[in-house]
């Protein structure tokens, strides 16, 4: 999920936090082949493929599996990977608007899975441009907070790469760029000596909503069970957490 809260993810028992993980390993291999179907296996003309490997590997995926990933997706190993990008738009509880991507090999069942999510969670599905212009595309790292690393650090590494801001975001910074100056940014924190978790073109929203508890716990509930779908990639929303919010949703099991 890309929310720009602090949320703090409540505590699950270990059967569905394996779950999840099993279905964000999926997911980080779906984007492996993609990447490497779009510009080839070779990582030093392909940027995209470098932070998809970057960002599975920074999840614990094991190599074995990236490389045949990238093998797949690249044709050297004879499968075939052909998935269809679709982006669906809607609202979450009190008019949280909400960006579906989808990775899919069955836009039909894509669309099921999305709807019904939708319908038993108290979302509303919209017409295509009623939501999206609620978002730009944007270059996106995410850094967790570590000792001796402020804010400052990052900005000072990033703003000559093109860097528009650094956002603090609690337990950690994200950076924001424009998708071209995505990689020079990535470039440029490495340069600096500068560790970071993932970095990624997603949907940022231009104008966030704060929400209440109960509406956050609503939207999450709804945010869980769209990404319960192996189609559904990504989620975007438009809401905020106040801090007074966050503290109540930090004291939830």
């Amino acid at each position: 999920m890309s929310g720009h809260s602090k949320w703090a993810t409540t505590k699950h028992k270990k059967a569905a936090i394996d779950a999840k993980r099993a279905k964000s390993f999926a997911k980080l291999i779906k984007n492996i082949e993609v990447a490497a179907r779009a510009g080839g296996a070779d990582l030093a003309g392909n940027p995209t493929l470098v932070d998809a490997i970057y960002k599975a590997k920074k999840t614990s995926v094991p190599n074995d599996n990236i490389d045949r990933a990238v093998k797949r997706g690249a044709g050297l190993s004879g499968d075939a990977v052909d998935y269809q990008t679709i982006m669906y738009e809607g609202y979450g509880p009190n008019g949280v608007a909400l960006l579906i991507e989808c990775l899919t090999d069955n836009k039909n069942r894509a669309a099921a899975e999305v709807r019904t999510a939708m319908s038993r969670n108290g979302g509303a599905m919209a017409d295509p441009g009623s939501v999206a212009y609620n978002f730009a595309r944007k270059g996106v790292i995410s850094i967790t907070k570590v000792d001796g690393v402020t804010e400052d650090d990052i900005l000072m590494a990033v703003l000559d790469a093109g860097a528009e801001e650094v956002i603090d975001q609690g337990g950690g910074f994200e950076v924001i760029t424009e998708p071209t100056n995505l990689v020079p940014a990535r470039t440029a924190l490495q340069e600096a000596g500068l560790d970071y978790d993932s970095a990624d073109t997603e949907f940022v929203p231009n104008l966030s909503i704060d929400v209440d508890a109960a509406t956050a716990r609503k939207v999450f509930a709804l945010i869980d069970a769209l990404e319960d779908s192996d189609d559904v990639q990504n989620v975007y929303a438009n809401f905020s957490i106040p801090a007074d919010v966050q503290a109540e949703l930090d004291a939830d099991e």
